[in-house]
C-alpha cells in the first residue's frame, strides 16, 4: 500500500522522538501528593473518567487543569503500550469481521512496535485533553451521568480526527484528510452512551460491591468498562459499518449477522476490560518511575536511546 507521507530517515526520527519524549516528561509537573486515583486511566474511544473529585472552595482552576494534564500524560504512555497490541486486534474484529484467530494471525511484533509510534503521540494529545475537559466540567453543577454525556460529546468532537487517524493506521489504510471526520454521528453517539453507561453502571457497582485490595478494585474497574462497552456496542457496530472501505464493504445483512456482532462485541469488550484493568494496576508504578526519572535525567535519556535503538532495528526488518 502506498504511504500517504514520505518516511523520514530512521536516525533523525529517533533522535527527534527521544528529544521530544525527554522534554515532555522532564517538563511535566508531577504532583504526587495530590495524585488522583488511577481508576481514571484508559479508554479506547471515550478513554477516560466520567467523574472527578468535587472541587473545594480553595481549589485553583488553572492548577487543577495543569495537574489533570500531567496525570493524563502518564496514563497516555501506559495506554499507548496496551493499545499498540489491542487496537489492531479489536479493529479487525470490528471492521473486517474476522475471527479472533484470523485477527491474531495478522499481528506481529513489527506491527505492534510501529503502531506504538502512533498510539503514543496521539495519546499525548487525547488523554490530557480528556482530563482537562473533565476537570473543567467538575467545576460545574452537572450531575455525574450528565457530565459523562457532555464529556463524551466534547471529547469526540474535538478529537475525532485523531481517533480516525489512529484507526486507519491500525488497519494499515491510507490516511486521507477528507476522511478524518468520517463516522462522526455513530462515534459521538457511541461516546455519549459510553460516558453515560460508565457513570451509571459505575455508581451501581460501587454502591453494591466493595472490593478489597488494589487487584479487587482494578477488577471492579474492568467490569465497569466491560459493561459500558457492551451497552454502547450498537453504536460501535454502526461506526464499524460506516468505516468500511467502499470497495470492500460488506452488505448490511452480512455485517450485522448475530454471530459477527456477538464475536466483535464480546471479545472487544473483554479485551478492553482486561487492558484497562491492567492499566489501572500499572499506572501508579509508571507515575513513580517517571517521578524518579525526572530527578535522574541521565537515566531517562539512556533509556530513550536504548528503546529508540531497539525499535529502529525492528523497523528495518
Amino acid at each position: 500500500m502506498r504511504e500517504s507521507v514520505a518516511k523520514p530517515r530512521s536516525g533523525r526520527w529517533w533522535a527527534f522522538a527521544a528529544a521530544a519524549a525527554y522534554c515532555a516528561f522532564h517538563g511535566t509537573t508531577w504532583d504526587h501528593g495530590a495524585r488522583r486515583h488511577p481508576d481514571l486511566t484508559l479508554v479506547m474511544a471515550a478513554e477516560a473518567e466520567e467523574s472527578a473529585p468535587p472541587a473545594t472552595p480553595q481549589s485553583n482552576f488553572m492548577g487543577k487543569v495543569i495537574g489533570a494534564a500531567a496525570q493524563g500524560a502518564t496514563a497516555a504512555l501506559v495506554a499507548a503500550i496496551l493499545s499498540a497490541v489491542t487496537e489492531p486486534l479489536v479493529n479487525r474484529l470490528l471492521v473486517k469481521r474476522m475471527t479472533f484467530a484470523q485477527a491474531y494471525s495478522e499481528l506481529s511484533l513489527n506491527l505492534v512496535a510501529n503502531f506504538f509510534l502512533t498510539t503514543f503521540p496521539t495519546n499525548m494529545l487525547k488523554f490530557p485533553a480528556f482530563e482537562v475537559i473533565n476537570i473543567m466540567l467538575s467545576f460545574t453543577s452537572l450531575a455525574g451521568s450528565v457530565r459523562g454525556v457532555v464529556n463524551g460529546w466534547l471529547f469526540c468532537t474535538i478529537m475525532l480526527p485523531v481517533t480516525n487517524y489512529r484507526f486507519r493506521k491500525s488497519m494499515g489504510w491510507e490516511i486521507k484528510p477528507s476522511l478524518l471526520y468520517q463516522a462522526y454521528i455513530p462515534t459521538v453517539a457511541r461516546d455519549i452512551i459510553y460516558g453515560f453507561a460508565r457513570a451509571y453502571v459505575g455508581s451501581m457497582i460501587t454502591g453494591s460491591w466493595t472490593p478489597e485490595g488494589v487487584v479487587g478494585k482494578a477488577f471492579q474497574f474492568g467490569v465497569v468498562i466491560w459493561a459500558a462497552c457492551i451497552i454502547s456496542s450498537p453504536c460501535n457496530e454502526w461506526r464499524g459499518y460506516t468505516l468500511q472501505p467502499p470497495d470492500r464493504k460488506l452488505p448490511f445483512s452480512v455485517y450485522f449477522k448475530p454471530i459477527n456482532y456477538l464475536r466483535s462485541t464480546g471479545i472487544g469488550a473483554t479485551i478492553m476490560g482486561i487492558a484497562l484493568m491492567m492499566g489501572m494496576l500499572v499506572n501508579p508504578y509508571a507515575e513513580a518511575c517517571f517521578g524518579y526519572l525526572k530527578g535522574h535525567p541521565a537515566y531517562l535519556v539512556l533509556g530513550l536511546v536504548l528503546v529508540g535503538f531497539v525499535m529502529g532495528l525492528m523497523k528495518k526488518k
